[in-house]
């Protein structure tokens, strides 16, 4: 369980979606196409929490994330790009009745900060891609929202493209937020076929991808969610934190409609592994069926520099 706990929030996309030209872009042909905006949906019901002598109650679990990634430096050999992120999460009540854990309903989950991702083009095979994101997440109902404070993540990876069809990396990541951890980074994707490949980048997702044509892709994976979330326990007083760390296995379809714009859906069912709740908050069921839609726009000509791989 403690290495669940490893799994970082805010761990950011190390290869496949970024703001960088083709001659400095690692990937393998098939792969999804860059994301310069992202708006992104997801539900889990079924969710069910108790306080100590009260009726459990059921909750969906519903949050809405928004990303823009804007470049600031595309040089021969380096690229630098910046994304401001927003998120907005709720657990809103599906039971019936008078709700004992009121506060629980009406927290005002929100996440907000700023990611980075820097390319460095080592030789004509290699990489080194650094990433970092500063974060602000808490309960904007809270009386002290000046209290929370802020979390930290940072990573480094190697990445060589070790054919057309094969790219391996590995590297370090820390996370600063209630405390401080330290894991390892590992990479690998691989084409085993003209339609058909494998997406590894550990700990955060493993996937099994198929071109059903160029602007279709179809997806079997898994991914780690983690939320993490500075609150004010239900007797106003005491601070504490709203934490989880989930485990999505599912299937994705992800379609480009056009040049500008693609969407992306996902179904599956939602595995907690860990979650801290604060004061005597207990979770009944913290597991169940999750789906999300997404929906992104590529970079315009002028940002993108390169064509879809």
């Amino acid at each position: 369980m403690n290495s669940f706990k490893l799994l970082c929030s805010g761990l950011t996309f190390l290869v496949s979606q970024s703001c960088f030209s083709q001659d400095l872009q690692p990937g393998l042909a098939g792969m999804a196409p860059m994301k310069w905006i992202t708006i992104k949906t997801t539900q889990a019901p079924g969710r069910v929490y108790q306080t100590l002598n009260a009726q459990s109650k059921t909750y969906t679990q519903e949050d809405l994330y928004i990303r823009a990634w804007i470049p600031a430096v595309v040089k021969p050999g380096f690229a630098l790009a910046f994304g401001p992120h927003y998120r907005t999460e709720q657990l809103e009540l599906k039971t019936a009745g008078e709700d004992p854990m009121y506060r629980l309903s009406n927290w005002q989950l929100r996440s907000m900060g700023v990611d980075m991702k820097s390319l460095v083009k080592l030789d004509s095979t290699s990489w080194l891609i650094t990433t970092a994101q500063v974060n602000q997440s808490g309960n904007l109902n809270s009386p002290s929202t000046a209290n929370i404070p802020l979390s930290y993540t940072f990573s480094a990876v190697y990445l060589r493209k070790k054919s057309i069809n094969k790219e391996v990396g590995f590297g370090l990541m820390v996370n600063k937020s209630s405390s401080i951890m330290v894991l390892p980074v590992v990479v690998f994707n691989y084409n085993y076929s003209a339609r058909s490949g494998v997406e590894i980048s550990l700990p955060h997702k493993i996937a099994w991808r198929h071109n059903l044509t160029t602007s279709d892709i179809l997806y079997i994976k898994s991914e780690a969610v983690t939320r993490t979330y500075f609150i004010n326990g239900l007797n106003e007083t005491a601070s504490g934190v709203f934490r989880r760390i989930d485990i999505d296995m599912g299937v994705a379809y992800n379609k480009q409609l056009n040049r500008f714009v693609g969407v992306e859906l996902f179904a599956g069912y939602r595995q907690n592994v860990s979650y801290k709740l604060p004061d005597n908050l207990v979770a009944i069921k913290n597991s169940g069926w999750a789906a999300s839609f997404e929906i992104y726009i590529r970079p315009p000509q002028g940002l993108r520099l390169n064509k879809r791989r």
